[in-house]
């Protein structure tokens, strides 16, 4: 495993368009549910422990068994009932996928069309990456990209905002690590945990005319 690539994976920068998602943070600071620092901590660890562990966990999978991909995808939509995540997720599979596509191949024929991290754990696979490499970079990118949002959405200071992801490195690698071990479990026992007001508030998200960000 190279740490090079590693990184190259994980870093924000990567033109991937994760840049455009808030990871459901502006529904909730619209809702007045998110208003500061603290709030953000709270959001950023519950969304990493629901989540983050099915990104993890179905990123590590697809890194595994790649030819497993469609069952993986199928049931990556069976996790996410809003309409509007789905898309949001298929949305940055399409882009990661055409990013990723000009580094390295894929080790299956697959379409430009699946959920993000099950794009994540084929891109991983092709890099020379192993599971546990797919699942920290999906649990690292879970609180990433809303963390970034946080400071656009809220005026935050960016060096506070990013101390709570260092207070959340424990845990992101307590998730992976989990994810990790169980990817070779069947679809079907794969991890559910669901989060439903980001559910609800990505739906009422996707009706709002002006709205800074895409999810």
């Amino acid at each position: 495993m190279s740490l090079a690539t590693l990184l190259v994976l994980a870093d924000g920068r990567l033109p991937a368009g994760g840049h455009a998602h808030s990871g459901g943070l502006e529904a909730q600071v619209s809702a007045g549910r998110v208003r500061d620092l603290d709030d953000v901590f709270g959001f950023l660890r519950g969304k990493l422990a629901t989540g983050g562990l099915v990104a993890a966990a179905f990123a590590a999978a697809a890194c595994r068994r790649p030819a497993e991909w469609a069952l993986l995808d199928d049931g990556l939509d069976a996790r996410t009932p809003s309409p509007a995540l789905r898309k949001a997720s298929r949305a940055q599979g399409r882009a990661l996928l055409r990013a990723g596509r000009s580094m390295w191949p894929t080790p299956v024929p697959v379409p430009r069309d699946m959920h993000q991290p099950v794009a994540l754990g084929l891109l991983a696979a092709g890099a020379g990456l192993g599971p546990h490499e797919a699942a920290i970079t999906a649990a690292h990118g879970t609180t990433t990209g809303s963390a970034s949002a946080a400071v656009r959405l809220l005026g935050l200071d960016p060096y506070a905002v990013h101390g709570l992801l260092a207070r959340l490195a424990p845990e992101c690698d307590r998730i992976a690590a989990e994810a990790a071990r169980r990817s070779d479990d069947p679809v079907d026992d794969l991890p559910a945990s669901g989060s439903p007001l980001l559910d609800i508030g990505a739906e009422h998200h996707a009706t709002w005319e002006v709205r800074l960000f895409a999810s």
